[in-house]
Parts: C-alpha cells; sequence; structure tokens
C-alpha cells in the first residue's frame, strides 16, 4: 500500500529540524531588526562609519551615474530651449540668473562693509575654498534633505564645512568617509542658518521645511517687512556660514516670517565647492590710554 501523499513532518526528524530552524531564524531576524531600529532612533550617528563605507564602495558607480544623468539633463535642455524658445533664449536665461545671484551678493557685500565699518571696524578677511566635487547623489522623495558628494577626508574635506553652488549656499557637511561625504542641504528640517535681507540687513533664521523650500523666522516679531521677490543672504552671525552668500527668494509671506524658494536646487546643481568654516576676526586691540605706557 502507497505512502499518503501528505505526511506530517513530525514523521521526518529531518523535516522537523528544518521548521525548527526556520522559525528560529525568523524569529532572530526580528529580533536583529529591532535591536539596529533602536539604536538608530537612540543614536542615529552609530552608524555613520557603515554609511560612510557604502558610500566608498558605491562611489564610482555614482560618478558615472551622475555624470550620465548630467549628460541627459545638458541634452534634455538644449532640445526644450531650441523647440520652446531656441537655444539662444535658454543661454540668455542662464547668464540672466548668474546675473542677478552677482548682483545679490554684491549689494549684500555693501551693505555688509558700510555696517562693519560704522559699527565695529572689522574688516572681513578672505576664506579658503578646500575642494571642488560633484554631487553624486540627492534625496527627493523623503522627509529629510541629503546629498552625497564626491569629496572626502582624501580632499581635505572635514564635518561641518558649507557647501554652495555658484549661485548659491548649498548645506553643510555632516559626515565624511575616505572619498565621499554627506551633505545635509539647507532644505532639510534640521537644518538652521541665520540669514538676512540683502538690502537693508533685516535678520532672521532659515530653516528647512522638508518640501524643497525654506522658511525664514525673523528675530525682532512684530510688523513683518519681508516682500515677495526680496533676496535673502547669509548673516555670517555665530560663524560656519560665510556672509552675504545668496541663499533664498522669498516667494510666500506669513505672520512672522515667510516662505522661501532657494536659489541653488541641489538636482539642478552638478560640481560644488566645499569652503572652510567661516569665523569672524578678531577685533584689534583697544587703543592705550592717553599717558599710559606700552607694555
Amino acid at each position: 500500500m502507497a505512502p499518503p501523499a501528505n505526511r506530517r513532518s513530525g514523521f521526518s526528524r529531518r523535516a522537523q529540524y528544518t521548521t525548527f530552524f526556520s522559525y528560529a531564524a525568523g524569529v532572530l531576524g526580528v529580533v536583529i531588526g529591532l535591536g539596529l531600529l533602536v539604536v538608530s532612533y537612540v543614536r542615529p550617528d552609530a552608524f555613520a562609519f557603515l554609511r560612510g563605507a557604502a558610500a566608498d564602495v558605491t562611489e564610482p558607480a555614482s560618478q558615472a551615474s551622475a555624470k550620465t544623468r548630467a549628460a541627459g539633463h545638458d541634452v534634455w535642455a538644449e532640445i526644450s530651449g531650441f523647440v520652446q524658445r531656441g537655444s539662444r533664449t535658454a543661454q540668455l536665461e542662464r547668464e540672466l540668473a548668474s546675473a542677478k545671484s552677482r548682483l545679490v551678493a554684491a549689494q549684500a557685500t555693501e551693505v555688509e562693509n558700510a555696517r562693519l565699518k560704522a559699527l565695529l571696524g572689522v574688516r572681513e578677511e578672505g576664506g579658503g575654498q578646500v575642494a571642488y566635487a560633484r554631487l553624486t547623489a540627492s534625496t527627493g522623495g523623503s522627509t529629510r534633505r541629503y546629498a552625497t558628494l564626491g569629496a572626502g577626508a582624501d580632499r581635505g574635506v572635514t564635518k561641518g564645512m558649507p557647501v554652495r553652488s555658484e549661485v548659491g549656499l548649498v548645506g553643510r557637511v555632516l559626515e565624511v568617509g575616505h572619498s565621499t561625504s554627506r551633505v545635509l542641504l539647507i532644505t532639510d528640517t534640521e537644518s538652521i542658518v541665520p540669514v538676512r535681507r540683502a538690502r537693508d540687513g533685516v535678520a532672521g533664521f532659515a530653516q528647512g521645511h522638508g518640501d524643497g523650500t525654506i522658511r525664514i523666522r525673523l528675530i525682532n516679531l512684530g510688523l513683518n517687512p519681508l516682500r515677495k521677490g526680496d533676496a535673502i543672504v547669509t548673516s555670517g552671525s555665530g560663524g560656519l556660514y560665510r556672509p552675504n552668500t545668496p541663499i533664498a527668494v522669498v516667494t510666500e509671506l506669513l505672520r512672522d516670517g515667510a516662505i522661501a524658494r532657494v536659489v541653488s536646487n541641489p538636482s539642478d546643481t552638478d560640481y560644488v565647492l566645499i569652503e572652510k568654516a567661516w569665523s569672524l576676526p578678531d577685533p584689534p586691540p583697544p587703543a592705550p590710554l592717553p599717558g599710559s605706557k606700552k607694555p
């Protein structure tokens, strides 16, 4: 008589062991996953080394992908410009955007120089450029806003360095690997940058909104002096970010500030500049009192 088609696992010790180890592996996987979840929530920087190592490994592929994406973007821009207004119009629009950014920076520099000469007598010193690098990737669909930079400790990049493009501020270095770095974008909700209005120095803070825009919060509450189209630049307060770097343009007014559109969109940015953290120069020593002896 033939054995029944459906036999219970109890008739085979091998099947029993297979079932037992399958359940054990599943339970162990759940426990490990929960443990990693708890660690990532309590200490978000615990896996910074692993993320840096993974980014270093995938960096060649990311560089190739970035080159392909940049080439495709350039081709599409030329085609759409020719179809809509012609290649000459597209070139003029790019030149106009660059000229507007330079004009904003020049106006902000003029106001900053007048304020320092009148109040502090402090001369602004130039900062050092560390490296040029390519943004190989950026988050576009999550609530956190990061980007991957194709330069790391091998190029002299350190944690906290500001990152900017040719038109404005992009963010700051958050984590550093050997050949790659992780950048916290200014549109991230954890990013706060001291800013001011370019034309008159109205001070405030720019906090990321998580949706590609930033929110300007004024220091002095009361009547909101901001207007649509106002250019916002970094103020240099607290150090780190160099003063007068373009950051955003106001698009919507709020009771205590405004919503602004960043001038340097990471998705349209190819190469960026990594700078040393900026700090206010030390003030000159006080003049000796009349009749006092020089040391």
